[in-house]
This record gives C-alpha cells, structure tokens and sequence, in this order.
C-alpha cells in the first residue's frame, strides 16, 4: 500500500463497575471468611492449637477486610468537557525510551500516541543504543506522521546508558512541559489513556498518576494469561486501595504521570542513585513514585489503560519478578530513610511488610510447626480459603472491558486463579526470598540479545484481530473520534 488510508484495529479498554461484579466480591468475600471460621472451629484440633491460631486468625482476617474496604473506597477523578479544556492548556510530554525493542511493538505504541483524544504536545524518543535494530522504517514513519497530526517529536540515538539515562535525554531537550508522561518501548496506549491520565491533575496536591496495565498478548500461551490475571487484579486490588488514600507505592513503568518538577528537579539523584555502592539499574518507576510521595499525593486512574507485552516464557518473566523484588527492597530501605511518618504511604509500607511476614509465618507454623510439634495436620478444608479469596477479588480482573476480547474469554482467564495462587505460593514466594537477599545485584538482567517478546508472532497481533466491542463504547461521548491513520509505505 502506498498512500491510501486504512482503518486500523485499535486497542481500547476500560474499567466497568457494575454492581453485579461488586455484589459478588462481597459474597465471594463473606464466604472466604465463613470458610476460615470453620475451618478452625470445626477441625479436630484441641483447644490449645486453637487458641495459638485466634490471634493469627484475626489478624490476617482484618488485613484482609481492611483491603478490601480501601480498593472500593478508590474514586477515579472524573474526566469532564470542562476539565479537559482546563487540562488543554498543559504541555504533556511523553517519554519512550527504547532499547533492543521488537519494532512492531514500537511501532504499534507510536500509532497510539496519535490516535488519542487528547493529543500530546510532544513525543520524544531515545534509542538507547540498540544492538539489534536502528529502526530506520519506523523512524522515518514516525517522523512524517508525528508532524502531520501536530505533535512536536524528536528522535535521538545515544551510547547505551540505560533506561534513566535515555529519559534524561529526553527531559533535556522538553524544558517547556508541565506533564511528563513515562512509557516502555512496548506501550500500547487505549484512545483516552493520556487524557485521563490528565484528569487527576486538576487536584493541586497530585503529583503523580499511575495507569492500568494490562497484557497485549494475553491470549498467547497458558503464562501470559495467568500473568494478566495476576497483574491486573494486584493494581485494581492492592494499588486501589493505597490510590484510595493518595499513597499509591509504585507507577507502573508502561504509563505513569507526573508533574515536571517531580522529574526535572531529582535528575541528579536519580541518574546517580547507587545501593551498597553499586549503581541501580532497575527500579526506576518506583524512585519517581518515591518522589512524588515526598510532594504530596500519589494516585491510580483505572480509566487510563495501556497495553504491554507480558513475559511469553518463564525464563524472561523469573528475570523480570527477580528485577522487581530486588528493586522494591531497596525502595523499601529508602521509604524508612526518607518518608515522612506523616505521610500514608509510610505505614502502608509497614503494614505491607507485616503482612508478608505474617503470611510466611503463618505458612510455616500450619505445614511445619503444627504437624511436627503438635501432630495435628491442617484440615484440608482450609485450602479453599485462599482460592475463594483469590476468586472473590479476581473478580475485579473482569471489570476490565476489552475491544479486542469477549468476556467468555476473560472468564476463563479468571478460572485459572487458583494456578495463579499455587504460582504465587511456591515459585514465586521463593523467587521473592531470594532476590531479597541478592538485593545488591543491580543489573537490569533482560533484552540483553534483542527483543523477548515479538509482536509478529505473537496471537495478539492487532492487524489481524477484529474487535468484538466498538471502540466508541468504550470512550466518553464527549471525546470519541475518527480513528483512522495514515498508512505507511510498504
């Protein structure tokens, strides 16, 4: 094709909270608790196993109630006509840094970027020295097509550095923006995601937006399906509740918003942070998020969503968890040192921490201690608690309506939520333990040989996948458009 027009699947999701689903969560919910009462009360354990197991039992109980409160107590900032023409006054800039990226990828990200209803003022790309393309096809799509929809690019190839290095080159060369949007390479943002990334900025006392993350390839293989599972309900269960107090810990790194200052005004400290006297590498989106905590309020827009590529196999999602856990365990040592007491964020950290522990020490003392101290095995009826749990919250996981997916679909995906539990409890709570203790290794550790995961031939590809829900439901009225795009010389 050479200069015809093309309509072009387009991506596009939103958070749908409907009263059946939140009826559910609560009687999902009261059950898991009717469950952990009798499996206690009705085992055969004596009196004295039951008494050192009340106080476990209560607390755990009352982590969990408290959790649940707070995610539905989260109020999205609701993004009016009025509150966008406010927001158009903005400059927005957003940020790609790119790395050994898949160029199908890239390039599906770009498109999106001139597909939203709130147009960015400028977009800046940093090559980070990639080893496995120069993306000479993309760049020279991009850089007709960015001008022609009106939005301001630069594309820059610099020496590898890594990711902090490369969005530093951007920020130097967008001293006039007011909003800094961060992305990875392999974005996907839905049509709205940067206008209601936007919307909780019309608060003073925002400093940061994290978006919703959801898998472009979910439907790849058994690992990406389980890995969006887990993903999506984490944010709309643990980071809603903390957004609900404007302590959301950690931005996601496929779409967070700033203000410019959180940014511009820490480059040096974060160019340069170092742990045990080695330079880090990783864990920048939790820094920026540690940043904004210090100026006010940190929180999650669910309306704003941007697809990613998930892990597709699991030696590059091990290596991915291993960089996270490593990560937030020095953020962790860097909260105590510079949090304020005062601020929500500290004691969500502590109550996070607690109950880590206490899940271990409950694990340990009911699979261990119990039957080799006491002879009394666990009752097997208490393995339904933390499936009906899982359930009862992954329910949040099908309040995201997708375009490019039916919720039978979906649903299934939400019937593996007890593989995603038994992944949690064995793999990946010893994954957790050791990258705690190997928290001073502070290489990046991934797309070292080029890109993991390819678009082309992934079954998630959206050039081919129709799209059983029409675009234009899932967009405010106020903000739907033509969703056409120049197609490139082929």
């Amino acid at each position: 094709m050479t200069g015809s027009r093309r309509r072009v699947p387009v991506l596009a999701a939103r958070q749908h909270r409907s009263g059946t689903v939140l009826t559910g969560i609560v009687v999902l919910g009261l059950a898991a608790a009717w469950a952990a009462h009798h499996a206690v009360a009705a085992s055969d354990w004596d009196s004295h196993a039951t008494s050192r197991l009340t106080m476990v039992w209560l607390a755990l109980f009352f982590v969990f109630m408290a959790q649940t409160l707070m995610y539905h107590f989260e109020r999205p900032r609701r993004l009016t006509a009025r509150l966008a023409r406010q927001l158009d006054e903005l400059h927005v800039s957003i940020l790609v840094p790119v790395y050994n990226e898949d160029p199908g990828y890239l390039k599906l990200g770009l498109e999106s970027f001139l597909r939203q209803t709130r147009l960015p003022d400028s977009v800046h790309i940093v090559d980070d020295g990639s080893t496995s393309s120069d993306y000479a096809d993309v760049r020279a799509w991009w850089e007709r097509a960015a001008p022609a929809a009106g939005v301001a690019t630069t594309w820059q190839r610099v020496p590898n550095g890594g990711k902090r290095h490369a969005q530093a080159h951007a920020v130097r060369v967008s001293p006039e923006a007011d909003i800094y949007i961060t992305c990875d390479s392999d974005s996907c943002f839905a049509p709205n995601a940067v206008a209601e990334a936007l919307a909780p900025f019309t608060r003073p006392r925002v400093q940061s937006v994290a978006g919703i993350v959801i898998a472009t390839n979910n439907r790849v293989n058994l690992l990406a399906r389980v890995t969006d599972l887990w993903f999506t309900t984490t944010q709309l269960v643990d980071r809603s509740g903390q957004s609900a107090v404007g302590a959301v810990m950690v931005n996601s790194g496929p779409l967070a918003a700033y203000r410019a200052g959180v940014i511009r005004d820490n480059l040096g400290s974060y160019l340069n942070e170092t742990f045990m006297g080695r330079p880090v590498m990783f864990s920048d989106d939790s820094l920026l998020t540690l940043y904004a905590q210090q100026r006010g309020l940190t929180v999650q827009q669910p309306s704003a969503v941007v697809f990613t590529a998930m892990p597709e196999k699991w030696s590059h999602f091990s290596r991915m968890y291993l960089r996270w856990m490593r990560g937030s365990t020095i953020r962790s040592v860097w909260r105590m040192r510079y949090l304020s007491p005062a601020r929500p964020a500290f004691w969500l950290h502590l109550l996070r921490w607690f109950q880590m522990f206490l899940v271990q020490m409950v694990t340990v003392w009911l699979l261990v201690v119990e039957p080799v101290a006491y002879r009394n095995l666990p009752p097997a009826s208490m393995l339904w608690v933390p499936f009906l749990i899982g359930w009862a919250q992954g329910l949040r996981y099908l309040g995201i309506i997708r375009s490019d997916e039916r919720i039978r679909s979906r649903a299934v995906t939400w019937l593996l939520m007890p593989l995603a539990i038994v992944l949690a409890w064995t793999a990946l709570r010893w994954l957790r333990w050791y990258g705690i203790a190997t928290c001073a290794r502070t290489g990046w550790g991934t797309r070292q040989n080029g890109a993991e995961v390819s678009l082309a031939g992934s079954a998630a590809s959206t050039t081919a996948a129709p799209a059983p829900v029409p675009v234009a439901k899932l967009l405010d009225p106020y903000s739907e458009q033509t969703l056409e795009i120049a197609s490139p010389r082929r």
